[in-house]
């Protein structure tokens, strides 16, 4: 997929790159996909900042302390590894899994406007927050910021076309 600012691919993060393991090169990544199979040896990804992304390849990786240990191939000690903390693990958007009904993927609601069935404008989505329950929407608004559980009796609607999202918000959420 291309953006829509000049073809160029558009990327998603599968893991973000959060400390070094050991001395021969390993990343331990927290995993930003539902998908592990991911970080299978063979696999592609990508690592570094946009425009300046280099692909590498997975040649190990195993589940530690809830994250996960991951060696690239062209990362051959614990130096370089450092280099690559606080970034991240892409892959191009033309590979991710496709979505069941009702699922999109963060990076699509970010920036949308919100507003309740009744046509109140809340504001814009700014950031979502996973939780062990159920996402819950950061919405930034004239009144401050409003969290608004992501759940589909809550979100009646969203509109990617549009980049608008219409929700029913539970009784006292704003009192």
């Amino acid at each position: 997929m291309t953006d829509a600012s000049g073809g160029q691919p558009r990327y998603l993060a599968i893991g973000s790159i959060v400390g070094v393991h050991g001395i021969r090169g390993e990343l331990k990544v927290l995993a930003l996909t539902d998908y592990p199979e991911r970080f299978k040896p063979g696999q592609r990804v990508f690592v570094g900042r946009e425009p300046a992304l280099v692909a590498m390849e997975i040649v190990a990786a195993r589940p530690h302390h809830g994250a996960w240990l991951v060696k690239l191939a062209s990362i051959a000690d614990r130096n370089a590894a450092e280099l690559l903390r606080d970034q991240y693990l892409l892959i191009p958007e033309s590979e991710a899994m496709p979505l069941a009904p009702h699922e999109n993927y963060v990076h699509d609601l970010l920036g949308m406007a919100v507003a309740t069935d009744a046509g109140e404008s809340l504001g814009t989505l700014k950031e979502v927050l996973f939780t062990a329950a159920n996402e819950v929407y950061v919405i930034a608004g004239p009144s401050g910021e409003i969290l608004i559980p992501a759940l589909r009796s809550v979100v009646l609607d969203v509109n990617l076309v549009e980049r608008r999202m219409t929700v029913r918000l539970p009784e006292g959420l704003l009192d």
